[in-house]
């Protein structure tokens, strides 16, 4: 057996423990999934891990608010994914959890190297302390009044009314939203890596092929504007590792997630007899020309191409030969909504629908970039019924059937004794198609692979229409014609999957059994079925998307969205939690009479410029035009929107809300928006034919 071509180490980001893996999700599993399955059919030894991302505050408070342990929590949610990730087809080498004796092991290391190096420093921060649960209460899980708007039950890092960014000791009337006490100051030791002695390095590192060039500008920017030391600790209860040296200190959940990519490959390597340091030992990796790649979220993407290879320098391991960044996921052109049905969970989708329509729709979208991307249901069903049965099983279904009544499923010669020379040129093309779908890949340009596939089964279908072997099969004396036209459109069908394998492997391993034929691989392409060869008897493949599916799938998951009557229980029990986007809906405030709303002057106005604003986590700035006039504001909108999403766009603004001066600059008006903010959060968009400057009324 050959050596490998290349030894590749593929992970994806880890999904939080502490909610269920919903279509949002998938859009990485399923990209990732398919170029590892790419790289295997290429005859290269690649290796995919993940793990379930288990620690921190929120596991602690949801196990609790449960009466189980965080163990026996995780330990459901793990099975809860890996349920999902089977059914979407999604094929780990190993799952695994962060919460294993392997991360604890690298971690600790990681984190003594860094101190060795002095890049870790230990100074006292005051925060805030809940007296009744006894834990010092991270940014999130304090409310309050802002201290600009005076907006009530705002959370302690921003105000999702005005958009102010402020310290949670400025909150007027602080409670917990844990206990709902009111909590107290407190000085505690926390530690800190030093992030920015690592800025000339990281200059280096920013640049593509590690990264994508518009991911490398975001970078450049944090860079430039300069890098602050990063907190990596907690202080106890909290559910996660315990620093050396330091009781009651535990790593924050972002210094030990991405290391769970180092504890479950040690965990495979211990398994199956691998060399970990080949793919991890920086002088090792080198000399054995191993590679390493992170699939993430472009939301992630300051961990993940500033922290993480920041730490891996700095403790002497190697670096990521790239991450990968993508985009988000809309539904119908908007955010996942629960009241809408969209917000769609992977176990509520596979009861419903087939996974692999769900693959093919992802990857034909999909493209190198971290562009967003829409499922749009409509579409879904039409382009998978149009490309999937039209066009790709279609032709096994129209030339098995003569095959096996005929010729006992027996192949007719295609290939002339002169060599290829003699294929017919329909075939011919399809081969040659091999070397660009080959690339498209392996630059993860899925949709731009599709698109060749199905420009091919076009093709073929054609070719079908001009031999019509429907009236071949009713005419004397054309049996061997018949044979070979069947024969020459099964090598054809073969030649799609193989195509089509990496993002369809349950179908393709359907075909391979009905063709008679081992495991296709990419060296394949290069081979046609030998004349004698039998298929067995056609069975269905795939069957349509019926559009009554789908309304059932958006009936499943919609939710009724009617506020809790119970005042006290966000506060108890938070719904903000890390990587997972929860709905809400305020109730209805004081009432107000008619002149009163009839001050309000509502204009429409097209946002001519959005950007961010620089030390402010929750702003963007939008210049907006007015017909004629234009405005500053500054809008808490950045949780939900790229400023590239914004440009262009109209939307309605409060055109007579007095000028604000904040310690940004001046806001001279406010852009309206509906949600419980976080990603769920939209500005109002008027209808074609609006125009700015026009009054709504």
């Amino acid at each position: 057996m050959t050596e490998p071509r290349r030894k590749i180490l593929v992970t994806s980001a880890l999904p939080y423990a502490n909610g269920p893996i919903h279509l949002g999700h998938l859009v990485e599993y399923i990209q990732t999934d398919i170029w590892v399955r790419f790289q295997k059919m290429q005859g290269n030894q690649c290796w995919y891990v993940c793990a379930d991302d288990t620690h921190g505050t929120p596991i602690m408070l949801r196990a609790e608010k449960e009466g189980i342990t965080p163990e026996a929590l995780i330990a459901r949610v793990w099975a809860e994914h890996k349920a999902d990730f089977d059914g979407f087809l999604v094929g780990f080498d190993n799952y695994y959890s962060t919460n294993s004796a392997e991360t604890r092991h690298y971690a600790d290391d990681i984190y003594t190297k860094l101190r060795t190096a002095g890049l870790i420093e230990v100074r006292a921060i005051e925060q805030y302390y809940d007296p009744v649960k006894e834990m010092f209460l991270p940014d999130r899980f304090i409310k309050g009044t802002c201290p600009k708007c005076k907006a009530p039950d705002q959370y302690g890092d921003a105000c999702e009314v005005c958009g102010t960014t402020y310290q949670p000791t400025e909150l007027i009337e602080p409670y917990s939203a844990v206990s709902g006490a009111t909590p107290v100051r407190r000085e505690s030791d926390h530690h800190f890596f030093t992030l920015g002695r690592c800025a000339d390095f990281l200059k280096e590192w920013i640049r593509p092929p590690q990264v994508q060039p518009e991911a490398a500008n975001k970078l450049s920017e944090w860079l430039d504007a300069g890098l602050s030391d990063w907190d990596i600790s907690r202080d106890a209860p909290y559910f996660g590792f315990e620093i050396p040296g330091s009781p009651g200190k535990y790593y924050y959940v972002w210094l030990d997630a991405p290391i769970g990519y180092m504890g479950s490959f040690r965990n495979l390597c211990d398994r199956e007899g691998l060399e970990f340091d080949a793919f991890w030992d920086k002088g090792q990796a080198a000399s054995a020309g191993t590679e390493l790649y992170h699939f993430i979220g472009k939301d992630i993407l300051y961990f993940h191409a500033l922290f993480w290879p920041a730490e891996l320098e700095s403790a002497g391991y190697r670096t990521p030969t790239a991450v990968f960044a993508h985009g988000f996921l809309t539904v119908n052109g908007q955010k996942m909504s629960k009241s809408r049905g969209t917000f769609i969970t992977a176990s509520s989708f596979r009861e419903h629908l087939n996974p692999e329509w769900l693959r093919y729709y992802f990857a034909a979208k999909l493209g190198a970039g971290i562009e967003d991307i829409d499922l749009n249901l409509e579409d879904f069903v039409a382009r998978v019924n149009a490309d999937l049965i039209g066009k790709y099983v279609n032709i096994a279904s129209r030339a098995a059937g003569f095959l096996t009544k005929r010729f006992e499923g027996k192949l007719a010669n295609v290939l002339s004794s002169d060599g290829d020379s003699h294929i017919d040129p329909v075939l011919t093309q399809l081969v040659h198609r091999r070397h660009d779908i080959e690339r498209a890949f392996e630059a993860r340009e899925y949709g731009r692979a599709l698109r060749e596939v199905m420009a091919g089964a076009d093709e073929v279908n054609a070719y079908v229409d001009s031999k019509k072997p429907w009236e071949m099969a009713k005419q004397e004396g054309r049996e061997a014609e018949l044979q070979q036209v069947c024969s020459v459109l099964i090598n054809c069908f073969r030649l799609l999957t193989l195509y089509l394998k990496p993002v369809l492997p349950k179908l393709a391993g359907d075909v391979e059994a009905f063709l008679a034929i081992d495991p296709l691989t990419w060296e394949d392409a290069t081979r046609l079925l030998p004349e004698g060869h039998t298929i067995r008897p056609y069975q269905h493949l795939m069957t349509r998307v019926d559009p009554k599916s789908i309304e059932a799938l958006v009936a499943a998951n919609t939710q009724n969205m009617a506020p809790t009557t119970d005042s006290h229980s966000q506060a108890r029990h938070p719904e903000r939690q890390q990587h997972e986007s929860q709905a809400n809906i305020e109730p209805i405030g004081e009432t107000i009479d008619y002149d009163t709303f009839a001050k309000v002057d509502l204009r429409i106005a097209r946002i001519a410029k959005a950007e961010y604003v620089e030390g402010a986590d929750k702003l963007l700035r939008l210049t907006l035009d007015l017909g004629g006039e234009s405005r500053n504001v500054f809008a808490g909108i950045r949780s939900a929107y790229e400023p590239s999403q914004l440009e262009g766009r109209l939307t309605v603004m409060v055109a007579n809300l007095a000028p604000r001066k904040m310690k940004f600059g001046l806001s001279e008006g406010m852009v309206l928006a509906a949600g419980p903010g976080g990603k769920d959060l939209f500005i109002l968009s008027p209808d074609s034919g609006a125009e700015p400057g026009m009054r709504v009324k």
